[in-house]
């Protein structure tokens, strides 16, 4: 007895034998409940009933964005929002099988990624204090990924980038660091001012001394000047007066002459560039002889 198989049959058969695995895909096809083996991207063939897809499985990068808090040494809440990105560790068929059954379905592998995360930047941050945590962006990173990497490549995954997009604290908290730093740049700003209104003291006490010596040394300098002017005065009239006095003795003149001419000389000075100074002369001429003969005891007591 002939069995003969309808040509619609066949053509199902063959059709439901070949299946399509999209590019960044793998699937992973069991046999009776049991893994058999993973089909790469493009067009692959299997036995039709027997062999299924148990699940596709992406090597391409994931994304989850995760919110959640932590308290720091000093009982201070800390908000976290992050991004993680993540992928399939490699295309080799151990890892595929690794990742398909390592957990029941994706929304448990999720769950367990993000609790693992969470706590350990809740671990990290437990061990600073509000004050370091904002400073310590960078460090909690790598804390994080150091930390994650073994246990997410016994997952078949590995870590590929953490960001902490956002740090913030509890509204009292975020009140009390704004007043702290403001504080700061007060205390700043007056000691800046302090060291200027300093500096502008110094220096002006500086210019103030320059000028005093400044000042001082020219004072000297003038009074030197005018004491020798005076000396040399002195001199000069000296010897003007002895050369004087020479030529009136070789004349065979009274040399007296040369003290009234000086006598009539003061009393011209006296009333021209008098000032309104009130000095006493006795201009007579008994007042005259007399003040000469003064002059004259004084010249020869002098010799």
């Amino acid at each position: 007895m002939n069995l003969l198989i309808p040509a619609g049959v066949i053509v199902l058969i063959l059709i439901a034998s070949f299946i399509s695995v999209q590019q960044g895909t793998i699937a992973v096809v069991t046999m009776f409940g049991k893994y058999r083996r993973i089909l790469t991207p493009g067009l692959n063939f299997r036995i039709p009933v027997l062999e299924k897809i148990f699940s596709r499985v992406s090597i391409q990068n994931r994304a989850i964005e995760m919110e959640f808090q932590a308290i720091t040494q000093d009982q201070a809440n800390v908000y976290c929002k992050a991004m993680l990105v993540y992928a399939v560790l490699n295309a080799d068929e151990a890892t595929v099988k690794n990742v398909a059954f390592k957990f029941m379905d994706q929304r448990s592998f999720s769950q367990a990624l993000i609790r693992t995360i969470e706590g350990s930047v809740r671990g990290f941050v437990a061990t600073k204090k509000q004050a370091e945590i904002l400073l310590l962006r960078r460090e909690i990173v790598d804390d994080v990924k150091n930390s994650m990497d073994v246990t997410l490549e016994t997952w078949g995954f590995h870590l590929i980038d953490l960001q902490l997009n956002d740090i913030t604290f509890d509204t009292e908290i975020t009140a009390s660091m704004a007043k702290v730093v403001a504080s700061n740049n007060l205390k700043a700003a007056a000691e800046n001012e302090g060291q200027a209104l300093l500096i502008t003291k110094t220096k002006a006490a500086e210019a103030e001394g320059n000028a005093i010596k400044i000042a001082a040394h020219a004072e000297k300098e003038a009074a030197q000047l005018k004491g020798q002017g005076i000396a040399l005065f002195r001199e000069e009239v000296a010897r003007g007066m002895s050369e004087a006095a020479e030529k009136m003795r070789e004349a065979k003149l009274d040399t007296s002459l040369i003290l009234f001419s000086m006598w009539t000389e003061a009393v011209k000075e006296f009333a021209e560039k008098g000032k309104g100074n009130v000095i006493f002369l006795d201009g007579s001429v008994d007042g005259m002889q007399k003040t000469m003969h003064q002059m004259m005891a004084n010249d020869i007591l002098k010799k």
